[in-house]
């Protein structure tokens, strides 16, 4: 399975300009025979626009998601994209995946809510989703919640395989891609894929370096701090040797 990320310039509510990024993302990955295209986190309506979040916020089944799904047929390429999700009077940081014919297959709320700004408009969500693609058993984070070693664990011992992962990371972070994400892989023997943002959006500059990070930890493919499509066979994953594969799951001793 080749899978992709998409690193691009914030959409700073910007909903159709939006839309036409990821139909031409879809059409380049698909052209390069890509199942899926992984995008940055609430690159609808954006990020840094906690004043559009409350009220652009949609229902799963909803516009986006018809449209979302509309692309992904005309393109025959999956994607997951990360989006805010208004459920009753709750809104959440959300991210959805659809496969190549439009069927959705997964969806996730942010558990690890950022900061003062996420904490003040989304509700944090409160389960995990693991769902097949491609013939891998694949995983759903979200930016922050990748940091956390718990949430890699978790989804490892459920079976996971390859975790997808929409990102909003800051300039000034950029540990994250160069370290955590790449250790968090090598850790649970996984396949991470970090899709963040390059520029500004509302004052907030974000560090790029989107990351493709293999099972041994190892930098499948990284992107610079412009637009980016990054594009990985997981066959590369797949072929590292599993004596070159960490075994702290099996491993782990936990004390009283």
């Amino acid at each position: 399975m080749k899978l992709a990320i998409y690193q691009g310039a914030p959409t700073d509510g910007d909903e159709a300009g939006a839309f036409a990024r990821i139909e031409r993302c879809l059409a380049a990955a698909a052209a390069m025979d890509s199942e899926t295209v992984v995008f940055p986190e609430l690159f609808l309506p954006g990020y840094n626009r906690p004043d559009l979040h409350p009220i652009r916020a949609q229902a799963q089944g909803g516009a986006w998601e018809t449209r979302l799904a509309e692309l992904c047929r005309a393109a025959d390429c999956g994607l997951v994209i990360g989006w805010a999700e208004r459920d009753g009077e709750a809104v959440y940081n959300a991210a959805s995946c659809h496969d190549r014919t439009g069927r959705k297959l997964a969806h996730y709320r942010k558990v690890q809510l950022f900061g003062p700004m996420e904490q003040s408009v989304f509700v944090a969500g409160d389960e995990y989703c693991l769902f097949d693609l491609g013939g891998r058993r694949a995983a759903l984070l979200i930016c922050y919640d990748v940091e956390f070693a718990h949430h890699v664990r978790a989804l490892a011992e459920q079976g996971a395989e390859v975790i997808l992962v929409p990102t909003a990371n800051p300039a000034g972070f950029e540990n994250v891609s160069d370290l955590l994400v790449p250790a968090r892989a090598m850790e649970m023997a996984v396949t991470v894929a970090y899709a963040n943002y390059h520029g500004a959006e509302a004052g907030l500059a974000f560090g790029g370096g989107s990351v493709i990070a293999g099972p041994d930890g190892n930098i499948l493919a990284k992107a610079g701090t412009g637009e980016a499509l990054l594009i990985v066979d997981l066959a590369a994953a797949s072929a590292v040797a599993a004596d070159l594969l960490s075994t702290q799951r099996q491993d782990k001793r936990d004390l009283p």
